[in-house]
Formats: C-alpha cells, sequence, structure tokens
C-alpha cells in the first residue's frame, strides 16, 4: 500500500500543471514579504542580467538567426532582438522598478464605521498572474520584474520564435531570486513550444488568477474568447493622429514623425493621420514629405492621392482594410475629414482604443476632442508613443490594457493588485 507521505502532489500532474502549482506556492510566500525582501531580489535579477549579458545575446541570436531564416519581416526581428545595450536598458529598468513604491498594503480607503468598527480596504497581490506574449523577450523580464514587486508568482508563455531567449533569461531571473532567498518559483516558463501548453495555460482556472495577453490581435482575441481563467485584455494599437484646422504646421510635423517612425513596430505608434481640411493644402506637402524622408509610405484616401505630384512620398490608394490595420511598419494611413467631428466619428468606427492624438492651437479643439475620444489615453499636442508605463512614471509596465474592467491604459504596479477588506471590531456581533 502506497502511503500518502509517499504520493507527490506533481503526480499525474501535466507539466503545465506543475508549474502553476509550483506558481501558487510561491505565490503564497510572495505575498506577506516585506518591501525590502522583494527589492533585493530585484536589484539581484538586474546584477545578474548585466553579469550574464553575453549568455543572453547568446541565445538570443540563435532565436534571429531562425527569424531570418524563416522570412520574418525586420520590424518583428527588431522587436526579438537583444543586445547588449538593450540587455542594460532592461536591467536599468528592473532597477526602477524596485525604486518604485510597493503597492501591497497601500490603504485605499478605510473608516470607522457608525458601529465603531474599523474597516479598511487594502491592495494585495493577484496571486498567480500568466502571461502569453509574442516574440519580444523584454516582456520576459518586464513581466517577472513587475509581477514580484507586487507579490505575484508570474508563469511566462512566450512565442517558439524566442524560445531559446526566454530559456536564458528565465535561468538567469530564477537563478537571482533564488539567490536573494525568494522563493525561485516565483518566475518560471511555461513548458512546451506548441498551442497545447497555451490552451492548457488559458484553462488553468483554479491555479491561474488572471491571464495578460500581449500581442497582436488574432493572439490577443484567442486568449479572451477561450480562456476559462480571466483575462485582462490588452490590445492592438490602431493610434490616430489628428491635424486640427487651428495648427502649429512645425509642431504638428514633427509629432507625426515622432508618432510614425520613431520606432514603428511598437503599439503606441500612429498608424492612421487624420487632417482637417482647412488645413490640408499647407499642412499635407510637408508632412508628406518629411513622411517620405523618413521611409514611410502612405495609404492614402482621394484627398490625400491629389497631392502626390507636389510630393515625394510613395502615396497608395487605401482601401477600406487599411483604416482598421496595425502596420507596425513604416506604412500609414492617411485621410482629409471635414471636421473635428468627422476625425472623431472615424476614430470611433476604426480605432483598437489605444491611443489617439489631437495637434492644435485651440484650446476649445483640444478640450472637445479629449471629451469625445473613448480610448485610453488621449494626447494633446503630444506624440502618440508616449503610451508607456515607462514614460508615465509606472516603471517597465505589464501591458496596455484597452478594456474598460479592472485596468485601462498602461499597467503598473497597482494594476497587478486586487484589494480585500479587514474588519476590526472590539466583540462587535451583528
Amino acid at each position: 500500500m502506497t502511503s500518502l507521505s509517499s504520493v507527490s502532489p506533481y503526480d499525474n500532474m501535466s507539466p503545465v500543471a506543475q508549474v502553476a502549482y509550483r506558481a501558487r506556492a510561491a505565490a503564497a510566500d510572495l505575498a506577506p514579504l516585506p518591501r525590502s525582501a522583494k527589492d533585493d531580489a530585484l536589484l539581484a535579477m538586474a546584477d545578474a542580467l548585466e553579469v550574464r549579458t553575453s549568455e543572453i545575446v547568446e541565445a538570443n541570436a540563435e532565436d534571429v538567426a531562425r527569424a531570418r531564416e524563416a522570412g520574418t519581416s525586420e520590424t518583428v526581428i527588431d522587436r526579438l532582438t537583444l543586445t547588449p545595450e538593450r540587455v542594460r536598458a532592461i536591467a536599468a529598468d528592473v532597477r526602477h522598478v524596485a525604486a518604485l513604491p510597493d503597492p501591497v498594503g497601500e490603504v485605499v480607503r478605510g473608516s470607522t464605521l457608525p458601529n465603531g468598527i474599523d474597516l479598511r480596504q487594502v491592495r494585495v497581490p493577484l496571486g498567480v498572474v500568466g502571461i502569453i506574449y509574442e516574440a519580444r523577450p523584454n516582456v520576459t523580464v518586464d513581466a517577472a520584474a513587475l509581477c514580484l514587486k507586487s507579490g505575484n508568482a508570474v508563469l511566462l508563455r512566450g512565442s517558439s520564435s524566442a524560445y531559446s531567449s526566454n530559456t536564458a533569461l528565465v535561468r538567469v531571473l530564477r537563478d537571482a531570486v533564488g539567490g536573494s532567498g525568494l522563493p525561485a518559483d516565483a518566475v518560471q516558463l511555461v513548458p512546451g513550444e506548441s498551442r497545447d501548453s497555451v490552451r492548457e495555460l488559458m484553462r488553468a482556472r483554479g491555479m491561474v488568477d488572471v491571464l495578460i495577453p500581449r500581442g497582436g490581435a488574432s493572439l490577443i482575441r484567442t486568449v479572451v474568447e477561450q480562456s476559462t481563467v480571466p483575462v485582462i485584455e490588452t490590445g492592438t494599437g490602431n493610434c490616430h493622429v489628428y491635424v486640427d484646422a487651428e495648427t502649429d504646421i512645425d509642431m504638428a510635423v514633427e509629432i507625426l514623425i515622432n508618432s510614425k517612425a520613431q520606432r514603428p513596430s511598437v503599439c503606441n505608434a500612429a498608424e492612421t493621420l487624420l487632417v482637417h481640411k482647412d488645413i490640408a493644402a499647407v499642412f499635407l506637402p510637408r508632412a508628406l514629405d518629411a513622411l517620405a524622408d523618413a521611409g514611410v509610405t502612405v495609404h492614402g484616401d482621394e484627398r490625400v492621392i491629389e497631392y502626390a505630384d507636389a510630393t515625394k512620398a510613395t502615396i497608395v490608394p487605401a482601401t477600406t482594410e487599411d483604416w482598421e490595420t496595425e502596420y507596425l511598419s513604416y506604412d500609414i494611413a492617411a485621410a482629409v475629414v471635414e471636421s473635428l467631428e468627422s476625425a472623431v466619428a472615424h476614430i470611433r468606427l476604426w480605432s483598437s482604443g489605444h491611443t489617439e492624438a489631437i495637434v492644435t492651437t485651440s484650446q476649445a479643439a483640444a478640450r472637445r476632442f479629449t471629451q469625445l475620444v473613448d480610448s485610453t489615453t488621449v494626447a494633446v499636442n503630444a506624440s502618440t508613443r508616449f503610451t508607456d508605463g515607462g514614460q508615465f512614471g509606472f516603471g517597465a509596465e505589464i501591458g496596455i490594457s484597452t478594456q474598460k474592467l479592472h485596468a485601462r491604459g498602461p499597467m503598473g504596479l497597482p494594476e497587478l493588485t486586487s484589494t480585500k477588506y479587514i474588519v476590526t471590531g472590539d466583540g462587535h456581533t451583528r
């Protein structure tokens, strides 16, 4: 007869269930830890990333080589690639997270009730956070750092295209976490490179508290529609820049180019330009030339195409599909609109709800635009590229939520917590 003491909790568990089980135990150990213990682990992670940079870059080179062999686009390869400089920047982000306030234990609200009971609502970790993401190995470190700081264990399921990179990164992070005295299982890579492991993670309700997908529209839609684990939906970035009738032309051109071309492969890059008809004749020739200089192809409507002979830009006719496309490349859709209200109507129809910008010298137009546009972030005379946890001062973000429940916009540390009520009485009964 088999004794109870000889039965492993992992008996009959799949590999995915095993890491989830271990993550749950690690989350319970993390939850009561003081900030100092978590910060020490984060600083150890940052140091380890720098010390073992060559190991990480070497593993990443394997992924990049496979991607090039497979004919992967350069924008995706850019997101996949880790250089020593990028690893140092990632380590700096981890140190930034360590310096941020710890949200756990923060009193959201509290009061003494008329009956004398003390009531406090305090922030607590979510528990086990699963991240499903595509070929961006920096997400591996960002997610691990933010989850650990907020007292959560993290299960990382990156794409197979970044498997070597993610394996090396998680190995480095686990060694650092374990070496600092915290449970190494607070950071785990979900085993397997097939979609089966993703499906199992999405169905690990009761073991995983929340899933956060980061990637393209297809990935996010799959996770949202097929998961039985609660999902915080991060959306695609079909971001718009609207140039108003009253505007500073120089500023508008600069904001447009920064929004589109500074780094086109990210979700806060602009994908559509909308120009008020009253400023189009002055603004578009300059803007189209600037886009051409930046190597951007313009997918224009009929009124934009009218300026083709007056500019060196490459302009192709826009189709209906262009208005809903997140290019993640040196492409932008462009249209001339009748009014601010027409621009807002276009945005409401086609936007993914991520970020929209208005460039205007009119306070009334800026106020009207911010009131009417319903996206996570509305920028006035600023690039769409500012929608970012680091730029907002949150540290490295876990993602940008485009839904309205629990979290919206760049998700920093507070968004990785839930709350619980603590009721303190003195022999009170009801």
